[in-house]
């Protein structure tokens, strides 16, 4: 099965919250941050057919987007949050 995104939307792929530090402390489910690094998985056909955003945002990229935005799906035992591309903060390149 497959997302397809509509109107102003994008899928993305949570990225895994870090559960160990960098010294090798392993944190418990409760003290770990929830992740605002994820990586795009579908664009919507109107941000791909618009000018201005179209070369913006590419699928595969790795993203910053807002905490508590948009909805969270799992489809196939992984998953997904449906933003909308307001929602997403910046490129990390």
């Amino acid at each position: 099965m497959q997302l397809k995104p509509i109107g102003d939307r994008v899928v993305i792929k949570k990225a895994e919250a870090e559960k160990t530090t960098s010294s090798g402390i392993v944190l418990p489910e409760s003290a770990q941050e929830k992740p605002v690094y994820a990586e795009v998985v579908a664009i919507s056909d109107d941000i791909k057919n618009d000018e201005k955003r179209k070369d913006s945002l590419a699928e595969g990229d790795k993203v910053i987007y807002s905490q508590y935005a948009g909805t969270e799906v799992t489809l196939d035992d992984v998953d997904y949050i449906v933003v909308k591309y307001i929602d997403i903060l910046a490129v990390v390149k």
